[in-house]
């Protein structure tokens, strides 16, 4: 009796395979034959899942968002029950932090992509790509109600705040994965920031909470 195949578990296999060749060489330099040696099948089924190199790319750009969801539903959980906006806002910070090699393939990935995405208008129209808004507003919700509950330092502004910490982040992150930096050096200035917007006693700071135990693997 012929083996039944799970074509949606084949087309993800494929698609982790992308993502980790990408993550040790970079986007640019990835194609199909590669994808297909690391997944350990045969260039023909990976064009038979996917046809093109751009159709494998935007399934990988799918998958690679799943797994970032799935890393930030994990770092506010690692946070408690009911962690509170900071310590909320500090899980997706470390989320997008290279801190282990699950976190620097994303960086590197999803920076690869965003610079693909630069001359490449098909990529760009992807939602990954096209609404990074997603992001900035969650935090902006989350420092809203921080103020609200008057955690927040007198006049914060939400937005502003939220789209810096977002820059702040996405700058570290770079610094971590060139070697600038180690990822708690980087966690620690994330604190500095945070604690120019609340107040004492307003969330346990992450760089407390990485020495406690929390994902982190510089010593």
């Amino acid at each position: 009796m012929p083996k039944r195949v799970d074509h949606a578990e084949r087309r993800t296999e494929i698609a982790e395979a992308l993502l980790r060749v990408a993550g040790r060489r970079g986007l640019h330099a990835v194609g199909m034959r590669d994808v297909a040696a690391e997944a350990g099948v045969s260039l023909r089924l990976v064009q038979y899942y996917f046809e093109t190199k751009e159709k494998l790319l935007f399934y990988g750009l799918q998958r690679l968002t799943e797994r970032f969801g799935e890393r930030v539903a994990a770092q506010v959980g690692a946070a408690g029950d009911s962690p509170g906006p900071r310590a909320t806002i500090e899980a997706l910070l470390m989320a997008s932090l290279p801190t282990d090699e699950e976190s620097r393939t994303f960086h590197l990935v999803y920076t690869s992509y965003a610079v693909l995405s630069v001359t490449d208008q098909a990529l760009a129209a992807q939602p990954f790509i096209r609404n990074p808004d997603a992001a900035e507003d969650a935090l902006t919700e989350l420092l809203r109600q921080a103020r609200e509950s008057d955690l927040t330092h007198p006049g914060t502004d939400a937005r502003l705040e939220a789209v810096s910490l977002l820059a702040l982040s996405a700058g570290l992150g770079t610094s971590v994965l060139v070697g600038q930096r180690t990822a708690r050096s980087a966690a620690e200035v994330l604190d500095g920031h945070l604690d120019r917007i609340f107040r004492a006693g307003g969330g346990r700071p992450l760089a407390e909470r990485t020495q406690a135990g929390q994902p982190c693997d510089e010593p």
